[in-house]
């Protein structure tokens, strides 16, 4: 695991920006792998100015999406498509048909997980994986547990999850118990994995990524395995 540590979180945003910014410069068709939660949306700040200045081209980029909420409409506010309309694809030349996001309104979640992670085989793979990372060590919304499931699937979230999620939403009733997400080995078969950490309530989830043990309680230790990860962190997460 490559370890980058910035002074703060907007010079992680950049730092993030410019690794996605190569990859799409390198093969222009590439599949992101894209993150909701409030940690990337500065880099995604950086991929629009840099897209509005010509230096990046989204037009023959597709991407998936690790979650969404279940059960919850693309049009609500709070879903993920409508967070990611909201913070990149309005705002670059994506071609949103090519933008996929799990149906969070699926009658049958477990088609749905199995027909996702079919769609990004047929893309050819994710490229590039762009992660956060929960206080509790989820990736994606795998929490914490003594399984851990492999494919795309709906999963219940924890107390500690619904906490941290209900600063985005009027009342701690009305965030989602459930959500639909890509699973461990959906994630870690994606060519690249960039995972960003802001702040120093990421500090001792970050330090358990750079220690040697793994573990299905911080699920963000199975990326010690995978042969490509960037974590880019602040100062504060770092510990520095």
């Amino acid at each position: 695991m490559r370890v980058i540590v910035c002074e703060n979180y907007e010079q992680l945003s950049k730092e993030g920006a410019k690794l996605f910014a190569s990859q799409m410069i390198l093969k222009p068709n590439s599949v992101l792998g894209l993150a909701t939660g409030s940690t990337p949306v500065g880099l995604y700040k950086h991929l629009i100015e840099m897209n509005k200045a010509g230096e990046i081209d989204f037009s023959d980029i597709t991407s998936f999406n690790l979650d969404e909420y279940y059960p919850l409409s693309p049009e609500n506010d709070q879903s993920y498509r409508y967070f990611m309309n909201e913070n990149l694809f309005n705002f670059v030349n994506i071609d949103k048909a090519r933008t996929f996001v799990p149906n969070g309104l699926s009658e049958n979640p477990e088609e749905e997980g199995k027909n996702y992670d079919e769609l990004i085989e047929k893309a050819g793979g994710v490229d590039i994986q762009l992660l956060g990372i929960g206080q509790n060590g989820h990736i994606g919304f795998n929490e914490p547990d003594v399984n851990l499931i492999t494919g795309t699937h709906l999963t219940d979230l924890t107390e500690n999850t619904i906490q941290a999620n209900s600063r985005f939403f009027n009342s701690i009733d009305e965030v989602p118990t459930k959500a639909i997400t890509m699973g461990m080995a959906s994630i870690m078969k994606a060519k690249k994995i960039v995972l960003l950490a802001s702040g120093a309530n990421k500090k001792a989830v970050v330090s358990e990524l750079l220690n040697d043990h793994i573990t299905t309680n911080v699920p963000a230790t199975l990326l010690k395995l995978h042969p490509d990860v960037v974590l880019i962190c602040d100062k504060e997460a770092y510990g520095a």
